[in-house]
């Protein structure tokens, strides 16, 4: 009895140690985890309307890493606020969503600083008329479409979405269960070509020289400052970084730990094992889009019209009257990796990039931008465009071979099974968004193959 009584007495003493150090000194880990739980369920619930435990059920924990599917959320809709936590207890998560700017993670625990100084327009209605410029939508009937859209082999696990956009109209469209037109779907890394097209609007208005350099105070005689913007849209800036996902990498940490991501991003030194310097190699680093972000917000004195400007830009000029672009907790997009759209809005823009950045007779972007975007990028053995899109179908690389697509498609893509593939040669844009991690080894390439020939007959 004795030793036994002993045994408890230290399973008890340990248990309690333990609890106290989660509770004083959480392990990164865990605060990652809790704040992406908090982060995702918060954006979810106040932009996608969506019910916060089904998102965390289906959203986190079922894709994750393990010891997501210990955290507990709790939703204050009248603050805005989310908290997470292991147990609903360790690791401090936390979000706030603030209205036409979506939620940020607030890991510092500084919820006034978090709320900015911002005031959203109006929501915007419906609009009349026929899809892109309205809202209506006529899908003529088309049977070798819809058993295209029938076969789950092709949509893929998870989907969640499918538009089908040809000769600038939407000929057809699928749901997944839960999900609908008026949906908020997350891009995750589409939102990076978002932030190129942004940029490309300040070029057009002659506010910004993507070729110049000097782009941050703190690289002032440093050899970054050499660095230009042309380096980060092409994702060839040199600057060390990990883009690991699942553990805690220099992309979690900033998304998840930083209130700040663009300072966290700019800290980073350059790699000094890279031969060639800078723009001789290819890595991909979602901290290079948030200090284009930066970038192109400080070409704004004033903070609260560069947080207008997504929409005043290009979100209302193409109708996209959903689209959420997301800042962090200190103001800057996260042009990475966070924008709510429906699928019809992310068609929109899809066919925005089909027009060669031409809408409504208007050409918003410079004369041949989006060919200059879509150039393979030197660094990039063909893959990776100067103007953040990709040149091959996303998920290429898990194995295998794709289908075989016309030579002038590119592809936005996002994390989990998110993708916009243009075809100009076919006047096709097909989106399609899901919950489809990566080692399912889905591959959006056969889609897209099989609805140019279900369109060619």
């Amino acid at each position: 009895m004795r030793i036994v009584k002993t045994i408890v007495v230290l399973i008890l003493i340990g248990a309690v140690g333990l609890a106290v150090w989660l509770a004083i000194a959480p392990p990164d880990l865990v605060r990652v985890g809790a704040n992406y739980s908090a982060k995702i369920v918060c954006s979810n619930v106040f932009i996608a309307s969506r019910d916060p435990q089904q998102v965390l059920k289906v959203d986190v924990q079922a894709p994750g890493h393990p010891l997501l599917r210990l955290m507990r959320v709790s939703v204050d809709r009248d603050s805005g606020e989310v908290h997470a936590g292991l147990f609903g207890i360790f690791g401090g998560g936390a979000a706030l969503y603030r209205e036409g700017i979506g939620c940020a993670t607030v890991a510092d625990g500084d919820f006034d600083a978090a709320r900015l100084d911002f005031v959203a327009d109006d929501i915007r209605e419906p609009q009349p008329g026929e899809w892109p410029d309205g809202d209506q939508i006529e899908t003529p009937d088309n049977m070798d479409v819809d058993a295209v859209l029938n076969d789950p082999a092709l949509t893929g696990p998870g989907m969640r979405a499918v538009i089908v956009v040809k000769d600038g109209r939407i000929v057809a469209e699928r749901y997944g269960d839960g999900f609908d037109a008026e949906t908020p779907l997350l891009g995750w890394s589409m939102t990076k070509t978002v932030t190129a097209v942004l940029i490309g609007r300040l070029v057009r208005e002659g506010r910004l020289d993507i070729a110049g350099a000097g782009l941050f105070d703190g690289w002032t005689g440093s050899p970054r400052a050499d660095i230009t913007a042309a380096d980060l849209l092409g994702m060839a800036s040199d600057l060390v970084w990990n883009e690991g996902y699942g553990n805690v990498s220099d992309v979690t940490r900033m998304l998840y730990l930083e209130p700040d991501m663009a300072a966290f991003a700019a800290a980073h030194p350059l790699d000094e094992q890279t031969l060639g310097g800078i723009g001789a190699e290819f890595l991909y680093s979602s901290g290079t889009t948030v200090l284009l972000s930066r970038v192109w917000q400080d070409t704004f004195e004033d903070p609260a019209e560069a947080l207008a400007w997504p929409r005043e830009a290009l979100f209302d000029p193409l109708g996209m009257r959903s689209a959420i672009l997301e800042t962090d907790a200190r103001g800057t997009f996260a042009g990475s990796s966070y924008m709510y759209a429906t699928a019809r809005d992310w068609a929109r823009f899809g066919q925005f990039l089909a027009q060669r950045g031409v809408w409504g007779g208007r050409s918003l972007l410079p004369v041949g931008f989006v060919d200059w975007m879509t150039e393979p990028h030197p660094a990039s053995n063909g893959e990776y465009g100067r103007g953040h899109v990709w040149l091959r179908p996303p998920n290429g690389g898990s194995g295998g071979d794709d289908a075989e697509l016309p030579p002038d498609a590119f592809f936005m893509s996002g994390h989990d099974g998110q993708s916009v593939t243009v075809v100009p040669s076919e006047n096709l844009v097909v989106v399609r968004m899901g919950l489809t991690p990566s080692k399912l080894g889905y591959k959006v390439s056969y889609l897209v193959d099989a609805l140019i020939g279900a369109l060619a007959e």
